[in-house]
């Protein structure tokens, strides 16, 4: 699988560019600030629907522009996809399949897989649980991205048990009385939901675990195992197994458990919102006890763990490794370009070329004002 063409139009600092990707390793070197990063957000983008640097997609748009266009023609087992998405802020996006108008953005989801290396991935490790939540659920999806649609479920039952909380808290403490006839309704609901997205968690940590583990050898030899451990707001106590039917009925029993407090606060207190993936190096958590080169090694294993598992699937996902090298070590540096340079695609930017290792060499190009020019 890769990109052989990638088409930006009103794309946060572009205009118009036209850059035309080939197998392999691919580098994108200037100055910092100058778009290389657009690039290879634009990219991830199209496999995600998302940005691995802003949570909406108003900062997406140029400046002055209403709308951003973003087209990639993917190649995969021989076979050319043109996939355009066209990004509204404050509208629904619009995507096309090609030049077929009969879809959904969420159908775009699955033509394109990536692995992306960011400075950010740091926060995989030191940051909040939201962090490392957001980071199980985009691998499920994009292993199989009908669970995009149970994700949007979940919040979507979420939020409106989050209204009607605050709204019972509210009614509790001006009558004292509260109606919770529609609350079961929504505990089954969310019951539903959380029970598919949990179900399919605990499977992909469970697929994840060896395999993070191999990615951590790789990087930092002898450097002691890692663990991840899901961690249930239900409770240590909480059965998690019996399949979905008996999560179901662990969530739906937790719900009950926590109505009083839930009420109390106004606000839902269980769920896979409230989960935890616990990562430890050795007999210690990583947060909070792990060196700062130990934190990088595991937040790299985590994504190299990732693409094993992706490409166990079939398809290789394109690598994408944005502005990762100057925060690595020389040692890191070298042994995670040995580890991805096999990779089908590669996208790599950097600063300056010396930051790009040698296992790394391909094709070049440099960016500088808006304009992309292929040097090698």
């Amino acid at each position: 699988m890769h990109v052989a063409h990638l088409s930006l139009a009103d794309f946060r600092s572009y205009a118009r560019v036209e850059v035309p990707l080939d197998p392999g390793v691919t580098a994108f070197t200037g100055p910092n600030g100058q778009g290389k990063t657009n690039l290879v957000e634009a990219v991830g983008y199209v496999a995600t629907l998302a940005s691995h640097r802003v949570a909406g997609d108003a900062p997406l748009v140029r400046l002055g522009a209403e709308r951003a266009v973003i087209r990639a023609a993917v190649v995969r087992d021989q076979r050319s996809t043109l996939v355009e998405l066209e990004l509204n802020p404050g509208r629904a996006n619009r995507a096309r399949i090609n030049r077929s108008d009969n879809v959904r953005p969420r159908d775009v989801l699955g033509l394109l897989r990536t692995v992306l290396f960011a400075p950010e991935d740091l926060a995989l490790v030191k940051g909040d649980p939201g962090e490392r939540r957001r980071f199980l659920d985009d691998l499920l999806v994009a292993r199989a991205p009908r669970l995009a649609g149970v994700r949007q479920d979940y919040e979507r039952v979420l939020k409106q048990r989050n209204a009607l909380l605050k709204s019972a808290a509210m009614a509790r403490r001006s009558s004292g009385r509260v109606e919770l006839s529609t609350l079961d309704v929504w505990d089954d609901h969310l019951a539903r939901a959380g029970a598919e997205l949990l179900a399919a968690r605990l499977d992909l940590v469970a697929a994840l675990q060896p395999l993070v583990r191999a990615g951590y050898e790789e990087l930092a030899p002898g450097g002691g195992p890692t663990l991840l451990q899901y961690r249930s707001s239900m409770g240590e106590e909480a059965e998690l197994g019996g399949g979905r039917e008996g999560l179901y009925g662990a969530l739906l029993g937790a719900l009950g458990a926590a109505r009083k407090q839930e009420i109390e606060r106004g606000i839902t207190l269980v769920g896979p919102h409230r989960d935890e993936l616990g990562l430890r190096l050795g007999e210690l958590p990583a947060k909070g006890y792990a060196s700062h080169g130990e934190c990088w090694s595991f937040a790299l294993a985590l994504r190299l763990g990732s693409y094993e598992l992706l490409r166990a699937d079939g398809g290789e996902p394109v690598l994408i490794l944005d502005d990762v090298f100057a925060e690595l070590d020389s040692r890191r540096r070298e042994r995670l370009a040995e580890l991805v340079a096999p990779g089908e695609q590669v996208l790599v930017t950097a600063a300056v070329p010396e930051d790009v290792p040698e296992s790394l060499k391909g094709v070049r190009y440099a960016v500088a004002g808006g304009d992309v020019s292929r040097i090698a």
